[in-house]
């Protein structure tokens, strides 16, 4: 239990909360003098009550499973506060302890008794539920705030692994072209620079991106893995207007990594179709590759198509499809995602 609220508050209430009480039994006995005084009597006693049975009761008692002491401890504050109460009202407001009833009453009668008790009880339950339910409010608000730090943070963690070993591998390549003084040096050094500025500035800290620039960013992905495969086709279809459609940024690299990593039937061409379609509200992206049938195909657990299926899942939760399957001598897989209309 924490003070989760600002302390002008609780003097707002605490204050609104006397003057109706003040006035509705000023108006009812038609005497404000002895209403101010025994509100002041009673409102002396419900706050301490009140803050006792929050911040020290309930959290030793209640939130530990301990219901027995904690009635317990609430029956003898409420007769702690009974004989305050008679004793203050005696001696400051009347000798008759109980004015509102037909008859007078001496201290310890048990009619005198419940009636103070269940007044007690009805402001306890009343101050401590609307505390308890602002504090669970804000509690929400945290917790929410905090699962989406969480969230964040996991997302960028996945997308900060799904390349770094394309970018060690591309440099490798370069340096063999290097010692080969290979003109293709500048060019590659053009795209891959043009890949590391999409990565490092373009897309940081955005929810989604235009998928027309993830294209070129999988086009320029695509120019230099070629340079791993000295026989390679790619065909990039797009078969729907896609300028308004926007994707997570880089969740489809990894699914072509893949393409290029399997890909192939022994020493013949590696064929990759890469088809791109809008259906309804949702975006349809299918990769078809020939590759060769072996063990470690069947049984690879990339770091990259695994770290893709948790970023689908925490983006789109269950309203995504990834579905994959062999025909022939042909790798299929499809990815079905919403079409993001915002950042």
């Amino acid at each position: 239990m924490k003070f989760e609220i600002k302390l002008q508050n609780h003097f707002w209430f605490w204050g609104v909360y006397f003057l109706l009480n003040f006035l509705r039994w000023g108006a009812y006995f038609n005497d404000y003098e002895y209403s101010f005084k025994s509100n002041l009597v009673e409102f002396a006693l419900h706050i301490p009550l009140v803050y006792f049975n929050l911040f020290v009761l309930v959290p030793q008692f209640v939130l530990k499973s301990k219901y027995f002491k904690y009635a317990l401890s609430l029956v003898m504050s409420l007769m702690v506060v009974y004989l305050l109460k008679t004793a203050m009202t005696y001696y400051i407001v009347s000798e008759n302890i109980w004015p509102e009833a037909n008859r007078d009453y001496q201290p310890f009668e048990i009619n005198h008794i419940v009636a103070v008790c269940i007044g007690e009880l009805y402001v306890l339950a009343m101050a401590s539920s609307i505390y308890l339910t602002l504090t669970w409010l804000k509690e929400r608000d945290r917790n929410r705030a905090l699962r989406e730090e969480q969230f964040k943070i996991k997302l960028k963690y996945l997308k900060n692994q799904i390349q770094p070993h394309f970018f060690f591998n591309t440099l490798n390549n370069l340096y063999a072209l290097s010692l080969e003084s290979s003109d293709k040096v500048p060019n590659v050094i053009i795209k891959l620079s043009k890949l590391m500025e999409y990565v490092l500035y373009d897309i940081q800290g955005s929810k989604s991106v235009p998928l027309i620039k993830e294209i070129d960013y999988i086009q320029n992905y695509i120019e230099i893995e070629k340079l791993r495969f000295e026989d390679v086709e790619v065909h990039v279809n797009l078969e729907s207007n896609i300028d308004e459609v926007k994707v997570p940024p880089l969740l489809f690299i990894s699914l072509i990594e893949n393409a290029f990593k399997h890909g192939g039937l022994h020493n013949n061409k590696l064929k990759i179709k890469i088809n791109c379609k809008v259906i309804g509200s949702y975006l349809r992206f299918e990769i078809i590759n020939n590759f060769v049938h072996s063990p470690s195909f069947m049984n690879s657990k990339g770091i990259g198509l695994t770290n893709t299926k948790k970023r689908l899942k925490l983006i789109f939760k269950n309203n995504y499809t990834l579905e994959h399957q062999v025909k022939f001598n042909y790798y299929i897989i499809r990815l079905q995602i919403p079409i993001y209309n915002e950042d």
